[in-house]
């Protein structure tokens, strides 16, 4: 059977790799990226069955990514689950609005995974 693919988006080790170490435990490949910009074209090429975002960047802007993503007619149909420190209501906002199926905390995402990841994937 194949692994399905989760991309993974985070700039901060912490809880990036966590997530990246969780997802590979229930049976995932997982592709970490560092670079909104390329979130689009990697996942036109890879076709994941999820995409994990980190929404605290120092850099780029990932809401930006994550609207990009949505967008397209390629990758629209991707989950798209975000998350955020807990004092980040507004960047959370954003990432609804720009097309995130779940948005959720850093605790929410590393201590609720399985249930999150069956959450998103849910066909409607």
């Amino acid at each position: 059977m194949t692994q399905p693919l989760a991309l993974v988006l985070y700039e901060r080790l912490l809880p990036g790799t966590q997530l990246v170490n969780r997802l590979q435990d229930l049976n995932y490949r997982v592709q970490a990226m560092a670079d909104p910009d390329m979130l689009l074209a990697q996942a036109r090429r890879e076709k994941p069955m999820l995409v994990l975002a980190d929404l605290a960047s120092t850099r780029e802007n990932v809401c930006g990514a994550v609207a990009q993503l949505k967008q397209n007619p390629d990758t629209r149909h991707i989950p798209v689950i975000a998350f955020a420190p807990d004092d980040t209501a507004g960047l959370q906002a954003a990432a609804r609005a720009a097309g995130a199926v779940l948005v959720v905390t850093e605790a929410a995402i590393l201590n609720h995974l399985p249930q999150l990841l069956q959450q998103a994937l849910q066909v409607e």
